[in-house]
């Protein structure tokens, strides 16, 4: 279990899945990661970065420590599922760092005196004599250095809009949905089409708009597309709000696990009465994914 006192906290993003693999962290879990070291991070000094594993997703190049140190980190923002951190060195941009955690990553806010566990890959230590410190057992997770626009780099540039901003709405998803054969579920989390809905809150959205998951994208009406488009931003802000969703072993920056797990209707329910029909829920595997609905109310 992970744990945090005084002296910093953990933002656990290895959301572990009970079909007995890893997904990647939803956008409100890294919302929640944003949000919980944040406080810590932004406006600090990274007095130096201390790599103790450079074979991440991509290697670390050689260099990256002088490139970075004594920059000030101006804030901690978030595209989809990544993290930004936009530095300076004086009034000058110094590049933006880029973090991904991957399947099995997590960051912590720890004293920067505090003995490193394995997996502990890399630490950003800040002036304030804490770190933010990445682990991650998979080494899916990536830090990168982009110079110039990060929205420009090609992890970022094809990406749709965040669900949550005014961008993301029925007519959109319309447009964009017009002559698809593709399920709408599959449509609903391709990041071309929006960020950050993966297979929880695309299962959940869909149930609430009412709409079947295995419908083609290109078969749902305008009208019903409103509504979907207000189900996510629902269920998000929710999510967002109650910490994320735990599946075993997500923890907050101040070590209490999110519950908006326990509010989910359908995902991983299968079997059990639809909260709006009673209905047996059903499951069913749409893009490699388990898929959960209702075929009573969900058309």
């Amino acid at each position: 279990m992970a744990w945090c006192g005084r002296d910093g906290g953990v933002i656990d993003g290895s959301t572990r899945t009970t079909e007995g693999g890893r997904a990647l962290p939803e956008l409100p879990e890294v919302e929640t990661a944003r949000r919980g070291i944040a406080p810590f991070v932004a406006g600090a000094t990274l007095a130096r970065l201390l790599v103790r594993e450079r074979r991440l997703r991509w290697p670390l190049p050689a260099g990256l420590e002088a490139r970075v140190a004594r920059t000030r980190i101006l804030g901690v923002e978030r595209r989809a599922k990544y993290l930004l951190l936009p530095l300076a060195r004086g009034t000058a941009p110094a590049g933006t760092l880029l973090l991904h955690l991957g399947m099995s990553g997590s960051l912590r806010v720890v004293p920067a005196t505090t003995p490193p566990q394995k997996h502990d890959h890399l630490d950003l230590v800040l002036d304030s004599g804490r770190c933010l410190r990445l682990r991650d057992p998979r080494r899916f997770g990536c830090l990168l250095l982009i110079e110039g626009d990060p929205r420009a780099h090609p992890l970022l540039h094809d990406l749709g809009p965040e669900p949550l901003d005014d961008a993301f709405d029925g007519a959109l998803l319309a447009e964009r949905a017009r002559g698809r054969s593709v399920a709408v579920k599959s449509f609903l989390m391709d990041g071309a089409v929006v960020v950050g809905v993966g297979n929880i809150y695309a299962n959940e959205a869909l149930w609430r708009a009412g709409i079947d998951p295995r419908r083609a994208a290109g078969r749902v009406a305008p009208a019903r597309f409103g509504a979907l488009a207000s189900a996510v931003k629902e269920v998000l802000h929710e999510a967002i709000a109650k910490g994320g969703t735990t599946l075993r072993d997500f923890v907050q920056v101040d070590g209490a696990t999110g519950y908006f797990r326990v509010e989910l209707a359908v995902y991983d329910r299968a079997g059990e009465p639809c909260p709006r029909c009673t209905t047996p829920v059903r499951v069913a595997r749409i893009g490699q994914r388990s898929t959960f609905f209702c075929t009573s109310c969900q058309r």
